[in-house]
């Protein structure tokens, strides 16, 4: 069974300005160009803490968790950050336009604790593999802060949308939080205090199997914390946002491969290894690409190809429960090019990119050999594979917007 629960968490107070200049993307999105901008938008921008300036003078006393967490107390302290009064979950909405297609849409979830399970017990699923790097960085900002400041995001299917029902009730009250932030995507949150609805949202998650679509390495870092902490009660849970899967406003987007610095890389070598197998169809631009993958295939297996010579479109029929990532992974950049799983891993010759028309400038402004260019992962099709206990290769989906961290902040 799943277990979610209302909570208090502690929230922005006016005093502390702009919300839109406080709260930031994941840790995980955040960039040095977008560190140094949130640093310079307000003193109290949660980047300081998340993810702060290093020193060359940093030592086991004065660090960058050590100064994320004296941040976190004297935020607190000064009444930058307070506590809700009272236990809740928080309709989280968030409207936006989509990359490449400009539809608006609505994605809805709502903001509350879940227990830490691990993924043997059968309620918590995973769909990607997870790095140690991260996971030792996150765990010591947990460690020195007590508290968790951005939310690992869920998904569990709900055909029916009797959750989202009540979200919408939710949404005709006054919004706790309301700003338009980068991408020109609004985010909104509303408090649900009414103890008769959140027991009514309790009972509609219980039975529901949760997915992970964003946060592996911040989740495996909660068990990691709970595991140290068996006897604090407050470890067992960690802030989740939880979507229903088959939510009309849930879009996956493509996560596109670019590739550079490879020894001996050829166009024409790439696509007479293609010849064999696939069906390869010149064009006259992205742009062709863009609107043949507008067009649903989904019995055929489609990869675009970007060089500085040429555009073309790799087809061939699907296998059965075969997909577009592990085939371009293992066929295509480890048997072609010969770039073993280690190199993906380190990112030695890869850069993921959102957008066709972001990687096609990585081609043909910025040096960049070859952009392969993906259909979005089908979400039934990652259900499926997570849910029988599988994982895809590491940026295989993109759940687009990311959720902002800092709008809510669960301190043990």
């Amino acid at each position: 069974m799943a277990t979610v629960k209302p909570f208090q968490p502690y929230r922005y107070s006016p005093k502390a300005g702009d919300p839109a200049k406080l709260v930031t993307q994941p840790y995980d999105k955040i960039n040095p160009e977008m560190q140094a901008k949130y640093l310079a938008q307000n003193p109290h921008n949660l980047v300081r803490i998340i993810l702060g300036e290093r020193h060359a003078s940093d030592d086991d006393s004065d660090n960058v968790y050590t100064r994320g967490a004296e941040y976190l107390r004297n935020w607190i302290r000064e009444g930058i950050l307070v506590q809700d009064t009272a236990p809740a979950f928080y309709a989280y909405f968030q409207e936006f336009e989509v990359p490449d297609s400009g539809e608006r849409l609505t994605r809805k979830g709502f903001i509350g604790l879940g227990k830490v399970e691990d993924y043997s017990a059968g309620i918590v699923y995973r769909h990607e593999q997870t790095l140690s790097g991260p996971k030792k960085d996150r765990l010591q900002v947990l460690r020195h802060t007590r508290a968790h400041f951005g939310q690992i995001f869920m998904l569990y299917p709900d055909r029916e949308g009797a959750v989202d029902s009540e979200l919408d009730a939710a949404a005709q009250s006054q919004p706790v939080f309301d700003v338009i932030y980068e991408y020109c995507a609004r985010h909104t949150l509303y408090a649900i205090i009414d103890p008769p609805r959140i027991a009514h949202i309790q009972q509609l998650m219980a039975p529901m199997r949760l997915l992970i679509a964003d946060g592996h390495h911040r989740y495996e870092t909660a068990l990691n914390y709970r595991n140290e902490n068996p006897d604090d009660p407050a470890a067992k849970f960690v802030m989740m946002t939880m979507v229903n899967m088959y939510s009309p406003g849930l879009r996956i987007l493509a996560t596109h491969r670019v590739m550079r610095n490879m020894e001996g890389f050829s166009a024409q070598a790439l696509l007479a290894k293609a010849a064999g197998n696939w069906s390869v169809t010149a064009l006259d631009s992205p742009t062709a690409v863009k609107q043949a993958m507008n067009t649903p295939a989904p019995d055929s297996v489609r990869i675009g190809v970007v060089t500085v010579s040429g555009v073309w479109l790799l087809t061939r029929p699907r296998k059965t429960d075969e997909m577009d990532v592990p085939v371009l992974h293992h066929e295509i950049i480890g048997e072609w090019l010969g770039i073993g799983e280690e190199a993906v891993r380190e990112e030695k010759y890869i850069k993921y990119v959102r957008g066709i028309d972001a990687a096609t400038v990585e081609v043909r402004e910025k040096g960049a050999q070859v952009a392969f260019l993906l259909d979005p992962t089908p979400i039934d099709d990652m259900a499926r594979i997570a849910f029988n206990g599988g994982v895809m290769p590491q940026k295989s989906t993109d759940f687009y917007p990311k959720l902002l961290t800092g709008v809510t902040i669960y301190k043990l």
